[in-house]
């Protein structure tokens, strides 16, 4: 009886623990960021009259202060979705490897044409990042294969299929990490930002309930103080989801890229061995 082909694709565990670790350490200090620009740079006098931060607001910077506890929040939310985009980039960036995954791609298929495998794990090597790592995988099963005697053709196409399907799924788990993160601030940030205006809605009618008839510039002011959450909301969620829809279209065009080319090399053995 042949013998199971082992699978060379090692374990990834230190970028998913790095990711983690960063999410753990980012929204702490985003939040304390986010409460020190509420308490500094919003609340500063200068932004209110008088230099009196309980008199009316004397620009947007005071008008946003107004709008209450929830603005941390939201800020804390905004602060978030820059932080997990900046570090999304990065990671993705490294995950393409040094050059363009295209050129990457056709230059592997064109020395898989050649038949010099050698030179395709070389291109990998040079290339480097994750779909330079999955391929290198594809290719050094393939290698491994070539010098197996006790297995046929067809086993040895599925295990090469199976070793490039295990180095992809170590692989894009590193990819798509802190992408939920990104993604439930598109619905938590408008949420929270309606929060904080139905607070301030219901201040600024209680108010108005105590103290009898007011102004309508004092009920605009307030009205206008209570809206300023849903904007800081509603600008959060749009970041959150073009910024969500940039890197799922990046990670899709990743892989696409590793199941292109791990076809070629499958069919490049299939044709290559045959009876």
């Amino acid at each position: 009886m042949a013998n199971a082909p082992k699978p060379s694709t090692p374990v990834k565990k230190e970028s998913s623990g790095t990711s983690a670790v960063f999410a753990t350490l980012a929204i702490p200090i985003a939040f304390v960021v986010a409460v020190l620009i509420y308490m500094f740079i919003l609340g500063d006098p200068s932004h209110f009259k008088g230099g009196n931060p309980e008199a009316e607001p004397a620009d947007y910077f005071g008008t946003v202060h107004k709008g209450g506890p929830i603005v941390p929040i939201l800020v804390t939310y905004l602060l978030m979705v820059f932080i997990f985009s900046i570090e999304r980039f990065i990671v993705i960036g490294k995950a393409s490897g040094t050059s363009s995954v295209d050129a990457f791609v056709k230059r592997i298929q064109g020395f898989l044409n050649a038949g010099n495998i050698d030179a395709a794990t070389a291109e990998c090597d040079k290339q480097k990042g994750s779909v330079a790592n999955v391929i290198k995988s594809g290719l050094k099963k393939y290698k491994e294969m070539e010098a197996e005697p006790n297995l046929d053709v067809d086993q040895k196409v599925l295990a090469i299929q199976k070793d490039i399907e295990e180095a992809t799924a170590l692989e894009m788990p590193m990819l798509e990490q802190n992408l939920t993160i990104i993604a439930t601030l598109v619905s938590i940030g408008t949420l929270t930002g309606l929060l904080g205006t139905v607070r301030g809605m219901i201040s600024a009618f209680a108010a108005l309930a105590t103290s009898g008839a007011a102004s309508s510039t004092q009920l605009a002011s307030g009205i206008s103080e209570a809206l300023i959450n849903t904007a800081i909301g509603i600008l959060t969620s749009c970041l959150s989801i073009i910024f969500y829809n940039i890197f799922t279209s990046k990670i899709d065009k990743l892989t696409y890229a590793i199941d292109e080319t791990g076809f070629s090399i499958v069919q490049t053995f299939a044709a290559s061995h045959k009876r």
